[in-house]
């Protein structure tokens, strides 16, 4: 990785809570550390639209102090993390990717905000997303595009890319990001690093600017599984996650049922599943699923939008605003009938797991794509990037099933990414499926 120096990168979050707890550390020292870090890195990177050096550093004191005084508020007490611009965070501009919000600095803390900070958590700044959300490449916002740390040519993913990449460079152990269609898991794939998009609602999504409601998620990203299910406790107030001594039933679905992909991230990824079984999608089940999230995800974010769209079209990125003008023709008849197909998927989805507990497939049929490329081949056949980026991940949004991404591998010298989905209240299942090496 060319560019990943930042100070987080080989660290985790349970070694800087021990640093901190012995004395080795402070959260002042560690917050200096990604302040250090973004300023060095990010010009290239661009992972950050905004940082709060000021705020940052005095809840960094603020949390010395309360260590200092006995008060420990658990894991992520004193540690950086950084939170997608969709997300409000008071005092600190909300941008949304987009050039409709310039100025904006909001009075209130997104409730998953809300309990970074109960939990200790130092916020050091908003990390780039795609404008509005709109799309899974990261490359296209008002902040311009987050860049892969890998190589700076290529996308980070979208839409939390500045997350993924802001956790990828080492910048911060931790980032806070969103999914309706993919936008967490995508950018860990593409750049290396886990991301858990858990159940629908689990971690409550007021304060988050909407895309899709009935689609949309909170999820964190991290450099590991492990971590990712630590903020996932913090996040939602659920019990830990734990995998314990249980040993998921892993099914393979074969990718290829959902969209074509690239032959070596199949090699990569069916191989740091290691699953024995293998199950399948029936026919016509992958058209349903992209059709139903392709029109409840585009009628929902018209009605967020139609007010900007008539008003001030101009503001708006032209390829995000292309999509929204196509989404406002979907008719509302075809919405009312998806919703009703969305009921009989989950249905589909049951039968896959009648004697599997978790579902292993890549994450992206893809690895990392240049920026601005919207057109490429996959196995033979001419496919757009958007709907590549998607394929794999949108149905566990359509379902509102956990889905988490980890790392697979390398092909081509670029990361590859594995997901687990496993249905709702299963999570110490999809825990206990991740590839232990």
């Amino acid at each position: 990785m060319t560019t990943s120096s930042g100070p987080f990168a080989g660290r985790t979050i349970d070694d800087l809570g021990r640093d901190l707890r012995a004395g080795r550390t402070t959260a002042e020292e560690l917050t200096r550390e990604a302040l250090d870090a973004i300023t060095r890195l990010d010009p290239v990177l661009n992972a950050f639209v905004s940082v709060d050096q000021d705020g940052a550093l005095a809840a960094a004191r603020e949390a010395d102090a309360e260590l200092a005084g006995g008060a420990d508020r658990g894991p992520l007490h004193g540690l950086p993390v950084g939170v997608k611009d969709l997300l409000l965070v008071a005092g600190m501009p909300a941008t949304m990717g987009s050039r409709h919000f310039e100025g904006y600095v909001p009075d209130t803390d997104a409730a998953c905000v809300t309990r970074l900070r109960e939990a200790g958590a130092v916020i050091v700044g908003k990390t780039t997303t795609q404008e509005f959300a709109y799309g899974p490449t990261g490359d296209c916002s008002a902040n311009g595009a987050s860049r892969n740390p890998w190589d700076p040519a290529r996308m980070s993913g979208g839409s939390s890319g500045g997350s993924g990449a802001a956790v990828a460079a080492g910048l911060v152990p931790l980032a806070i990001g969103t999914d309706t269609g993919g936008s967490v898991r995508i950018p860990a794939a593409l750049c290396g690093v886990a991301g858990l998009k858990p159940a629908y609602g689990a971690i409550p999504a007021d304060g988050a600017f909407p895309l899709s409601p009935s689609l949309d998620h909170v999820g964190v990203l991290a450099r590991t599984a492990g971590e990712c299910f630590l903020a996932y406790r913090l996040l939602s107030g659920r019990d830990a996650v734990e995998s314990g001594s249980v040993t998921p039933r892993v099914a393979w679905l074969d990718p290829s049922d959902l969209h074509p992909c690239d032959p070596e991230v199949v090699r990569v990824a069916a191989g740091a599943a290691g699953a024995k079984e293998r199950v399948a999608l029936p026919p016509g089940a992958a058209e349903a699923f992209m059709d139903v999230y392709v029109t409840i995800g585009g009628a929902e974010a018209a009605e967020v939008h139609a007010e900007r769209v008539a008003e001030a079209p101009e503001l708006f990125q032209p390829e995000v605003l292309d999509r929204l003008r196509g989404a406002m023709r979907v008719p509302g008849w075809k919405y009312v009938r998806a919703t009703a197909e969305r009921r009989r998927l989950a249905g589909v989805a049951e039968k896959l797991f009648e004697d599997h507990d978790v579902l292993a497939l890549p994450t992206v049929p893809l690895t990392a794509p240049p920026l601005g490329l919207r057109e490429t081949v996959l196995d033979g056949r001419p496919v757009g990037v958007r709907a590549a980026l998607l394929a794999l991940t949108s149905p566990w949004n359509v379902l509102g099933f956990p889905a988490l991404s980890v790392p697979a591998g390398l092909a081509g010298g670029l990361p590859v990414g594995l997901q687990l989905v496993c249905r709702p209240g299963d999570e110490h299942l999809l825990a206990a499926a991740v590839p232990t090496t």
